[in-house]
């Protein structure tokens, strides 16, 4: 029998016995109807988590046992992509944070077709990386922030990933892995975000020859990282 486990604040599992949290009461009562003696698992999204006992007509829990949540990656990626059209940016942090990727930035670049995006769609996107983490048993929700400047991403030990690598550029596979991947829009970065990446320090990389749809870049790479580092696959 699966165990349904759920993302509530720290504060709201505190102590032997604490009532039910109120975020979770209409999915485990009205959706799931679950009952007395059903046990449910608890998370803090920090790396903690409860298996509870539901008691009182379901409406309180026993803690049962405490631990440390399992499934989390000893290497902590975070993936830098640029804001993309649709739903793409829901499926790059729905299935990211599937395969273990620790955070999300997203960046505004020259040739992005999206140019902001409000703070609810931004919630959106955190629900999102909750429910994944939720569903794919992981112990920590993947943090997501708010749009920056591409600027604001590079650093010495990124890796850009480039669309129309050279010959001359490394493949992806071949380098150690990064804990941080730049991903770009629909168009790709423009020769003048190239060159201020190298200026940077950052590592230009290809993914092979063949070209990706922008909003599977960053889950083919983080694949890779992830299964190089020896968390996936």
């Amino acid at each position: 029998m699966t165990t349904h486990r759920f993302f509530v604040s720290a504060t709201e599992m505190t102590g032997d016995a604490f009532p039910l949290p109120p975020a979770v009461v209409h999915q485990v009562t009205r959706v799931l109807r679950l009952a007395d003696g059903d046990e449910i698992v608890l998370l803090d999204g920090q790396g903690a988590q409860a298996r509870c006992r539901l008691e009182g007509t379901a409406t309180s829990l026993r803690v049962i046992e405490r631990g440390e949540a399992p499934g989390e990656p000893r290497h902590r990626l975070t993936i830098w992509q640029a804001l993309l059209k649709g739903d793409g940016l829901e499926r790059v942090i729905q299935q990211g944070t599937e395969l273990g990727v620790s955070h999300f930035g997203l960046v505004l670049t020259s040739r992005c077709v999206v140019r902001d995006l409000s703070p609810r769609r931004v919630e959106r996107l955190r629900a999102i990386a909750r429910e994944s983490a939720e569903q794919s048993e992981r112990g920590v929700v993947p943090s997501v922030d708010p749009p920056v400047s591409l600027a604001a991403s590079l650093r010495p030990g990124a890796v850009l990933l480039f669309e129309r690598a050279g010959a001359g550029e490394p493949r992806l596979r071949t380098l150690a892995p990064p804990a941080e991947l730049i991903v770009g829009p629909e168009g790709g970065f423009d020769p003048a975000e190239v060159e201020a990446a190298r200026q940077a320090g950052v590592t230009l990389a290809g993914l092979g020859p063949r070209i990706l749809r922008a909003e599977s870049v960053a889950l083919a790479a983080a694949a890779v990282v992830l299964s190089r580092a020896g968390d996936f696959a």
